[in-house]
């Protein structure tokens, strides 16, 4: 599943590309002297309309990582980000071990020895947690930049299929409801997210994945900071 970040990224990504295409689209056949229709349509509004009298529904999310390329490209980037996932990983481990060491010995240990342990401990947590927030942020720009490169080329393929089949609008389901204005539909009559995806497919030329299970989904890197020890007193027994 993307993250927050990425759909409300998607949804001003799916507005502004596919609305952009379907009003060039409905432009064209129209006279010299005409001018397109402007405006800026809410982040809520469809994401294509039409001169048929269907309302369809497509989810953005699904068909963009559902795609080949999607796939390909999204492994390809979690494999990539593999290298410091498991950098992380040992930094973590580094840390707990500090802190059940100062757990079990931090009675043990003279004063100096004790506060030692515990500035290694704050040292190290700072610098992991600002490594991981870094991570995080890389990973979510490549994960951007693969949505909005495949988005891009995928706009006017939603455009077409719904004129080609007599489609009026096509709203985006990728948010459930309240965060889409979607309450309820049919997926079965309503939804082309399959059919654009097969016909993106078909255009793009880019071979399915081997067989792995289930479709690759974006990778970022999710370590959890270890929840650092309560330091004691360092004050020496009385």
């Amino acid at each position: 599943m993307t993250s927050k970040f990425l759909r409300s990224i998607l949804a001003i990504a799916v507005v502004s590309m596919i609305s952009a295409f379907a009003q060039t689209s409905a432009a064209a056949p129209t006279g010299a002297g005409a001018s397109p229709a402007t405006g800026s349509p809410a982040a809520s509004a469809p994401v294509a309309t039409g001169p048929g009298s269907k309302i369809g529904t497509i989810n953005i999310e699904q068909a963009v990582i559902g795609t080949n390329e999607g796939q390909r490209d999204f492994e390809a980037l979690k494999k990539k980000l593999e290298p410091k996932q498991n950098e992380l990983k040992g930094q973590n481990d580094e840390l707990e071990n500090l802190q059940k060491q100062l757990q079990t010995q931090g009675d043990k240990l003279n004063e100096d020895a004790r506060a030692t342990l515990v500035k290694q401990i704050e040292t190290k947590k700072k610098t992991f947690d600002r490594q991981v927030q870094d991570a995080q942020e890389d990973a979510q720009n490549q994960q951007k930049e693969i949505f909005q490169r495949i988005l891009q080329k995928m706009a006017p393929v939603i455009v077409k299929h719904a004129q080609d089949t007599g489609f009026a609008m096509i709203v985006d389901t990728s948010n459930p409801w309240p965060q889409s204005p979607v309450l309820w539909y049919d997926g079965e009559k309503s939804d082309i997210t399959k059919a654009v995806v097969d016909l993106y497919n078909t255009q793009s030329g880019v071979a399915p994945p081997a067989a792995s299970g289930a479709a690759a989904k974006p990778a970022a890197p999710r370590p959890t900071a270890p929840k650092p020890a309560a330091p004691k007193s360092t004050e020496p027994p009385k």
